[in-house]
């Protein structure tokens, strides 16, 4: 491992395949969060903030929808989408399989 930089507080190392490896003073290895502030101080890594997730522009829109169906008359249809439950008793459930519902 190559030195890369060297202070009071830690020294950082090149790996051979490029990566960093962090040691602080104490000659334990620095990781997690702490060593990625290191090396972005260092201007040795550049940090990404995470994209901004596209699950709440989709949990919004199904609301939009139940909401127009609301305003409609009809609010039956989208409380039935909106489940996504398929019945307790399928359609085509015989005479056996009520009385074995009906007796638990």
């Amino acid at each position: 491992m190559k030195v890369v930089v060297k202070n009071d507080e830690y020294t950082i190392y090149q790996r051979r395949d490029g990566r960093y490896a962090v040691e602080g003073a104490d000659k334990k290895p620095v990781n997690g969060d702490e060593k990625v502030a290191i090396l972005v101080a260092n201007e040795l890594i550049a940090v990404a903030l995470p994209a901004a997730p596209e699950e709440e522009a989709a949990s919004e829109e199904p609301a939009d929808t139940e909401t127009k169906a609301a305003e409609a008359g009809d609010p039956e249809p989208a409380a039935d989408e909106a489940s996504g439950k398929p019945s307790e008793e399928p359609a085509d459930a015989s005479d056996d399989d009520a009385k074995a519902v009906d007796e638990e």
